[in-house]
């Protein structure tokens, strides 16, 4: 079986959220269970050189992109045990971000577009499996079955993954002929969705129409999306596929997140010896950020985008009996201004007791990720989520909203949790953690053990994978 698996990102080559780090690990633990599967993404200009200059040119070839005729060269890097073929174009990706640009509609559909016809051009691989992933990637399934029926590649079947719906691509119609060329065909029509009192050309609604299967990264997710709350003016749509609409919940690289290897830490540990270790972890990161280090203080931690979906209005409501409480908080991320201002505000206010981290730091987040004994998570929606994962892995006790992937992967007996969107119901399960820490500790560390036990590696959901790409060849 042979599968191609397109993303707009991927560990290590380029990274902005979760969809690079599903990229970066499914694909090796789908091709341990005997699949060639192959990724697709862009040579982007943020690729460091290491990568960049091992890379091998393989073809090139030109493009129509509508009325346009645009360069596409193709090059290769095998990395972690998968052949990765990168799509060359300097006019559209050689840019200072991934995202963000005024003619991300014509970027994207070129991408999609070129990935399909790369695969004309190589000898030795022709996908029975063509997996996308969010909406930079949506455009393939609508350009496989509107322009390739009659190539090599006219068999090949459709998966397409939702990683966040919030994000769909829309955009002025007018698009749907000049830029996609689709003027005159099925997608047409297709693509086009009423929004308020506009039309606007959506391009995951193209891939949910023309993917045969769609699937989500959590069980619950698939679920909510069915919803007119959670559906983003899709929930029909979804509705009328549910036969064909599955969560698979994603999964964490054990290598790369492992307590008793990680390089970035003061000491490392495992379930044999966490009790004793992971402390050294949090005394010297409270010195080094300026907290009272004290081993005896609970250390809470934000590692998150900092924007609304992440729930972070309660948290910033809760703060000050965040600051009138024993515990200290450690925020690390960039977003919105206002989240990023009122942590701040408050760290320069309560510097032993918060700290504000406005910044990416991969190293520090490893550092948290051991030193901190509570991660909050108390997101308005989330998909799946990578951060409970990683920190169960750590012996961190997750405190999330009961909803995505949340929902599906933390209980009372690894951490704690709420239900309903208002700070009232967070600041009870905030404090119900203070009074297990305080007066439980042996229950606190149960649920530690608990969550260092559970496997949320990638071997279970690349099983369930394999299974629904072979399903859809039978």
């Amino acid at each position: 079986m042979q599968i191609l698996f397109e993303a707009f990102e991927a560990a290590p080559f380029m990274k902005t959220g979760g969809l690079a780090d599903v990229a970066g690990s499914m694909p090796p633990a789908v091709k341990a269970l005997g699949a060639d599967i192959r990724v697709m993404l862009p040579k982007s200009s943020l690729i460091p050189a290491v990568y960049a200059e091992k890379m091998t040119y393989i073809t090139s070839f030109f493009l129509n992109v509508a009325w346009r005729n645009e360069y596409c060269g193709v090059f290769s890097l095998e990395h972690n045990g998968i052949t990765f073929y990168f799509i060359d174009n300097e006019k559209y990706f050689y840019r200072g971000q991934l995202y963000g640009e005024l003619d991300d509609a014509e970027r994207m559909a070129f991408f999609s577009k070129a990935c399909l016809e790369a695969c004309l051009h190589l000898n030795d691989f022709a996908p029975d499996i063509i997996h996308c992933n969010d909406w930079h990637t949506a455009l393939t399934p609508v350009f496989l079955r509107e322009f390739y029926r009659d190539t090599k590649l006219g068999k090949a079947r459709t998966v397409y993954t939702i990683h966040n719906l919030k994000f769909q691509g829309l955009y002025d119609p007018y698009i749907i002929g000049d830029v996609l060329g689709l003027h005159n065909t099925p997608a047409d029509a297709q693509l086009r969705q009423s929004r308020g009192y506009s039309t606007c050309c959506n391009f995951m609604l193209g891939a949910c129409l023309y993917s045969d299967r769609i699937t989500t990264v959590s069980p619950t997710y698939a679920e909510e999306i069915a919803t007119e709350y959670f559906g983003e003016g899709l929930d029909w749509l979804f509705r009328k596929r549910k036969d064909r609409l599955q969560g698979i919940l994603n999964g964490i690289d054990y290598t790369d997140w492992n307590p008793e290897t990680d390089p970035y830490l003061t000491a490392n540990y495992s379930i044999d010896n966490f009790r004793e270790e992971k402390v050294k972890n949090k005394t010297a990161l409270q010195a080094d950020l300026g907290l009272e280090v004290n081993p005896d203080i609970p250390m809470f931690a934000i590692i998150s985008r900092l924007t609304e979906q992440k729930g972070l209005d309660l948290v910033t409501y809760l703060l000050p009996h965040i600051t009138s409480s024993n515990m200290q908080l450690v925020v690390l991320g960039i977003g919105d201004n206002r989240y990023e201002e009122a942590f701040s505000w408050y760290s320069n206010l309560n510097s032993d007791k918060i700290s504000a981290q406005i910044k990416f730091d991969n190293s520090l987040s490893h550092r948290l990720y051991a030193a901190a004994d509570v991660m909050l998570i108390p997101s308005r929606f989330e998909p799946c989520g990578l951060t409970q994962l990683i920190s169960m892995r750590y012996g961190t006790l997750p405190l999330v909203r009961e909803t995505g992937g949340l929902k599906d992967t933390v209980d009372n007996t690894t951490g704690f949790s709420f239900v309903t969107f208002n700070a009232d119901d967070m600041k009870y399960a905030l404090d119900c953690a203070l009074d297990v820490w305080n007066n439980k500790r042996e229950e606190w560390e149960e649920k530690q053990e608990k969550g260092m036990k559970s496997d949320f590696s990638w071997d279970t959901s690349a099983q369930t994978y394999l299974k629904l790409y072979q399903d859809m060849l039978c």
